[in-house]
């Protein structure tokens, strides 16, 4: 059945893209800060675990490799340009075009160290096959959905449970406030770039594991990650999850009625939709 082979890798995708809004959606609402350059992080993840496989390194080792890098790329982003940026007054706009910026740069240097080309794993377990209700699924998906829930759950848990999560939460609700109760917002924001950064490493080696690597692969991902996370309500870690399966299943099903080139209108439609009928998203008040 077509249908079913469609909503299945819908729910797949937006699982990937699903991790990908959460990790955004951390970030942003602690930081306000609109982070382009988590694409070019979410790529970088997916060529250092790809440097460090054919380096012999075992797959869980590449990945943990990939996150550890990518994290720390996030927390040195942060410290190096963005607070920078901040303590001088710089607005919003500036930073939104300095960090369009050093995307930019992170993701012209990928693609020359690693050329523009396709590079792929080459995994052959990641290709094999397991019916699951009717639906064909490779071992890279299912992983995918493992993954992209433990996610949400470990976000979730995160920043409702751990004293980090709650002060991220303060600084999000009143940046003001906050410094002036020295939970130090700063540090916080180092803090969530870091695990923002971090979690976006696993969809970076997840997709690219079915897809192959591309320098400028994370650029459409975040853009619909972003319309996930505003239509969802910023700050709300379900919201993203829930939107990004969401746009993800409505764009696979909608190949039933139209060629694949038009499915990313049903993702601008949702969005559209939401900004004129629920501005501030669907999971606020």
């Amino acid at each position: 059945m077509l249908w079913l082979n469609l909503l299945i890798n819908g729910l797949v995708w937006g699982c990937a893209l699903g991790m990908v809004a959460v990790s955004f959606s951390l970030i942003f609402a602690t930081t306000r800060f609109f982070h382009v350059a988590h694409a070019a992080v979410y790529g970088l993840g997916g060529y250092v675990s790809w440097s460090a496989l054919k380096h012999g390194l075992p797959e869980w080792a590449a990945l943990l490799v990939g996150i550890v890098v990518c994290g720390l790329a996030g927390a040195a982003i942060q410290k190096l340009l963005y607070e920078r940026l901040d303590r001088r007054g710089a607005t919003h706009l500036v930073i939104l075009i300095a960090s369009l910026g050093l995307s930019a740069v992170m993701q012209n240097g990928i693609a020359a160290i690693y050329t523009s080309n396709v590079l792929q794993y080459g995994l052959p377990w990641g290709n094999r096959t397991t019916i699951i209700g009717g639906a064909l699924l490779t071992n890279t998906q299912m992983l995918t959905v493992v993954f992209g829930i433990l996610s949400y759950l470990g976000a979730m848990w995160f920043a409702h449970r751990t004293v980090l999560g709650k002060r991220m939460r303060a600084v999000a609700s009143n940046p003001f406030l906050a410094e002036i109760t020295r939970l130090q917002p700063r540090q916080v924001h180092i803090a969530v770039m870091a695990i923002g950064s971090a979690l976006v490493c696993i969809p970076g080696v997840l997709v690219p594991l079915d897809l192959g690597l591309q320098p400028f692969g994370g650029v459409p991902i975040l853009l619909t990650a972003t319309i996930a996370v505003i239509a969802g309500g910023v700050g709300s870690i379900s919201g993203a999850f829930v939107l990004a399966l969401v746009i993800a299943v409505l764009q696979n099903l909608s190949l039933l009625v139209m060629p694949g080139e038009w499915s990313i209108g049903i993702t601008f439609g949702i969005f559209v939709i939401f900004m004129l009928f629920r501005p501030r998203g669907l999971f606020t008040g």
